[in-house]
């Protein structure tokens, strides 16, 4: 089981299919103080990937050294990933606490998308270039994924950035692409980097920028 303070946690399966499943949450009160009236939410960090169904649970208390487990019904589309999430009362006060988030796989993909990353300053200055990379890694034999970059602007307008036909991966196997995006607003970006087998989502990662006046 993993640890955050005060509270010994896992999440199981984490391997499953697509579909309805039943995801069992184990929690430990490794702590020096009873935490009561706790509202326990399982939660999605992209629902369209795995959604969780119903509201949360409630746990009158969880005292020292006191392990409970809780089912959680989630609908599974594509690999994604969970946290979990306490709120109550602690010695008198208000708490408060969650998990890291929790990968939960589903199905087999040919590739994931690793990561995205905006190559620039800090705060870069509008009206400069700046370059967008995202990396794919093979999973399985791939023939070929078509990847997409967008942007959300200041402004609220989604703007297609690049189109990306991506090469035959290997298993194991990585690769990088790139868009370029120039702001011509200050405020905050929202680059959107999407990885499709066909039509089928299978990866999405989010980066953001702020830019300033020259």
């Amino acid at each position: 089981m993993a640890i955050k303070y005060p509270i010994e946690y896992e999440l199981a399966p984490t391997d499953i299919y697509p579909g309805m499943h039943w995801l069992t949450l184990t929690l430990k009160n490794i702590g020096a103080q009873d935490l009561t009236s706790l509202d326990v939410r399982l939660n999605s960090l992209d629902a369209y990937s795995i959604s969780v169904s119903g509201m949360g649970l409630y746990i009158v208390a969880l005292r020292p050294n006191e392990q409970t487990r809780r089912a959680f019904q989630v609908r599974a589309n594509l690999t994604g990933r969970l946290y979990a999430s306490l709120d109550g009362w602690q010695n008198g006060e208000s708490f408060h606490w969650e998990s890291p988030a929790i990968l939960v796989t589903v199905g087999r993909e040919v590739a994931e998308l690793v990561s995205l990353f905006a190559m620039t300053e800090p705060y870069p200055i509008r009206g400069e270039m700046i370059r967008c990379e995202a990396a794919i890694r093979g999973l399985a034999e791939s023939e070929g994924l078509n990847l997409e970059f967008w942007a959300v602007t200041p402004g609220g307008e989604f703007e297609e950035l690049a189109a990306v036909e991506t090469k035959e991966l290997a298993a194991e196997e990585e690769a990088r692409y790139a868009a370029e995006v120039t702001p011509e607003e200050e405020g905050l970006y929202t680059i959107h980097a999407y990885l499709y087998d066909d039509i089928r989502r299978i990866g999405h990662q989010v980066e953001k920028i702020f830019v300033k006046k020259a």
